[in-house]
């Protein structure tokens, strides 16, 4: 399994490159732009080709999934704690049904406690960031937890065994594809791999 997450700031082209790695078999693309506003958000998603709406996570708004047939809604570590402990009160205005619900951890404790069942979860960092300089990476290990597990930090195509070695049923990848200089061509290899 393969999730791509969006770079932070707009890059040249990056609806263009989005649409194509859809085309290739993109089917987790989480949608996380912090300074992007509520308005923001729906003006990027409208720019992305309807067809593919079905496989988009949004980290921020939520209620975006009334607006547009997404994927599903993700949590990042600070609103998973936030809101989690009453989920009825938080999901009550969302159209969830057959969506999906990740969230992010950076603990493998934290993890191991969460008691929620999240569709999947994204762990990190498992090797050192691309994206982030100084973002070391600890291997998790996580081959005795009965969980989905999606392991993010250093993700690169050279690497990807070294996850299932470590027992991620895949991985989460923001600079090995963004700081590409072809990420198509990166993401097809990845794809590779994993069938």
């Amino acid at each position: 399994m393969i999730v791509v997450i969006a770079p932070e700031t707009d890059i040249p082209n990056e609806i263009e490159i989005l649409n194509n790695l859809f085309q290739e078999g993109l089917e987790y693309y989480h949608l996380r732009k912090p300074t992007k506003d509520y308005k923001a958000h729906c003006a990027y998603i409208n720019q992305i080709d309807k067809h593919f709406h079905n496989r988009i996570i949004v980290h921020y708004y939520h209620e975006l999934i009334n607006d547009f047939n997404l994927k599903g809604i993700h949590f990042q570590e600070k609103e998973r704690i936030k809101y989690i402990d009453n989920p009825g009160q938080y999901f009550k205005n969302l159209s969830l049904f057959g969506k999906t619900i990740s969230s992010s951890f950076h603990e493998l404790k934290d993890l191991e406690d969460c008691y929620f069942e999240f569709d999947y979860h994204l762990l990190s960092p498992v090797f050192s960031s691309i994206s982030k300089k100084g973002y070391n990476g600890r291997e998790f290990n996580v081959t005795g937890i009965d969980k989905r597990i999606i392991g993010m930090g250093g993700v690169s195509v050279n690497n990807l065994s070294k996850f299932e070695d470590l027992g991620f049923t895949g991985v989460g990848v923001l600079g090995g594809i963004w700081n590409s200089n072809s990420p198509v061509d990166v993401f097809k290899t990845m794809m590779k791999h994993y069938k």
